[in-house]
C-alpha cells in the first residue's frame, strides 16, 4: 500500500522505487526530504523534461543479441531487444520485474535507468552470419519498446532493421510509438519480401487515462497516425489492444478496433493485464493515486480472470486469462474485430528470401 505522504514524480508512471525481490535491503525514501537530481552520464542522449529524477542511459555490455524462448503463447521463438528498461513509464508493464535481475527496482529505476545495447546491429550481423543460423521470424522486441524516446537520437533499432533488410530475415515489431514511421522506408523494403509486420499497441482512446497510465508514451491519436502512415507506405500493420484492464478500459475495445480499422490496420490482437511480481504493488499504488473509486472493482476483476490471483504465469492462459469475465472480454473483442473487418492475425512472414551477403548461393540443377 502506498504511503499517504508519497509524492508522485511528474511524468513518471511508478509512484515508488521499491527494492527488487533479489535485494537483501529495502530503501524507503523520506517523503519530506529534498531529493537531489542524479547526475547525467549520457551527454545529449539524456532527457531534460523530468523535474527531479533524470534518466540515465547506461551501456549494456551484452555480447550476444538474440534471445530465445519456448513459450507457446508467443508467436516467435527468437527476439532482439535493443534496450533494457523503458522510459515510456507504463505502469502496467509486465517487463518491469526484469530490471530486478540487474539490481535495479521495477519501479522508477525501470523508467530512469535504461541500458542501451549500442552494439546491437553489429551483434545481430554476427548472429545472422553464422552458418548455424536458422532463418526465422525475429521479434523486435520481445520485452521493452524498441522505439522508446532515446531511439530518436541513437538509431539502434534502425541499425538492426538495416541488418535484417541486408539479410532479408523476417521481423515482427510491436510498439506504441509513432517513431516507427521514421523507418517506413526500411519496413516497406522488407515488406516487399514478405519479411515484416508491425503491431501498434493501443491501450485506450481516453487522453486522461493515457496520460496517467502511460505518461511518456505517444498519445492515442499519434498511434493511430502511425497506423495510417505505415499502411500508406505499404507496410502490413495491425493493432494490439492491450493490455485490457478489466473494469478500467475493457469497454473501449470496440471503439479502439473501429478507430484502428479506419486508420488502415489490417489485423488485430489483444492481451489481458497480468501483474507479475512487484508490478502488483506498483499497480495498486497507481490505482490508489488515480482511480481510488475503481481500485477494488479493478483488482477483483483482475483476480476473476486470473484464477483468484493478480497474476497467472501458466502457459495457455497468461495472455488472455480465463473464466466468465475473460470470456466476456473475448466475445467483445471478437465482435468488434469482425465489425471492423480486421483479420485475426497478421500475415505469415517468409524466410525464403533469406541470404548471407557476400556468400554465393550454390547453384542447383534447376537454376
Amino acid at each position: 500500500m502506498a504511503s499517504p505522504n508519497q509524492r508522485r514524480e511528474k511524468g513518471r508512471g511508478a509512484g515508488s522505487n521499491r527494492s527488487g525481490r533479489f535485494e537483501p535491503l529495502r530503501y524507503e525514501a523520506d517523503p519530506d526530504a529534498e531529493e537531489t537530481d542524479f547526475a547525467e552520464e549520457a551527454g545529449d542522449c539524456a532527457s531534460h523534461d523530468a523535474p527531479r529524477r533524470r534518466t540515465l542511459f547506461l551501456k549494456d555490455p551484452s555480447r550476444s543479441i538474440v534471445a530465445t524462448n519456448e513459450s507457446p503463447d508467443l508467436g516467435f521463438d527468437a527476439s532482439v531487444n535493443p534496450y533494457r528498461g523503458c522510459e515510456h513509464g507504463c505502469i502496467y508493464c509486465y517487463a518491469r520485474p526484469t530490471h530486478e535481475y540487474l539490481g535495479f527496482s521495477a519501479g522508477l529505476d525501470f523508467e530512469t535507468r535504461i541500458l542501451v545495447k549500442q552494439e546491437a546491429p553489429a551483434l545481430l550481423r554476427q548472429a545472422l552470419s553464422k552458418p548455424g543460423w536458422r532463418p526465422r521470424v525475429l521479434a523486435l522486441s520481445g520485452v521493452t519498446d524498441p522505439y522508446q524516446p532515446v531511439e530518436r537520437r541513437l538509431g539502434i533499432t534502425r541499425g538492426c532493421l538495416d541488418v535484417l533488410l541486408e539479410f532479408r530475415n523476417p521481423v515482427e515489431i510491436v510498439t506504441k510509438s509513432r517513431l516507427v514511421t521514421r523507418d517506413a522506408d526500411r519496413l516497406a523494403a522488407l515488406a516487399a519480401f514478405d519479411c515484416t509486420a508491425v503491431s501498434i499497441s493501443v491501450t485506450t482512446l481516453d487522453a486522461t487515462l493515457h496520460r496517467a497510465m502511460e505518461p511518456r508514451a505517444p498519445s492515442p491519436a499519434l498511434r493511430l497516425e502511425a497506423i495510417e502512415q505505415l499502411a500508406d507506405a505499404g507496410v502490413p500493420v495491425g493493432v494490439l489492444v492491450g493490455p485490457i484492464v478489466p473494469g478500467l478500459n475493457d469497454h473501449e475495445i470496440p471503439a479502439i478496433l473501429a478507430a484502428a480499422a479506419r486508420a488502415g490496420a489490417g489485423f488485430a490482437g489483444r492481451t489481458v493485464l497480468r501483474l507479475p511480481h512487484g508490478v502488483k504493488e506498483l499497480f495498486d499504488e497507481w490505482l490508489q493515486q488515480h482511480y481510488p473509486d475503481r481500485r477494488r472493482k479493478v483488482l477483483n476483476r483482475v483476480r476473476e480472470v486470473r484464477g483468484g490471483r493478480l497474476n497467472d504465469p501458466r502457459f495457455g492462459t497468461r495472455q488472455l486469462g480465463e473464466g466468465r469475465y475473460a470470456e466476456h472480454i473475448d466475445r467483445l473483442f471478437e465482435l468488434g474485430r469482425q465489425r471492423a473487418d480486421l483479420a485475426a492475425a497478421g500475415p505469415v512472414l517468409s524466410t525464403e528470401h533469406f541470404r548471407r551477403p557476400g556468400v554465393a548461393r550454390q547453384a542447383t540443377l534447376f537454376d
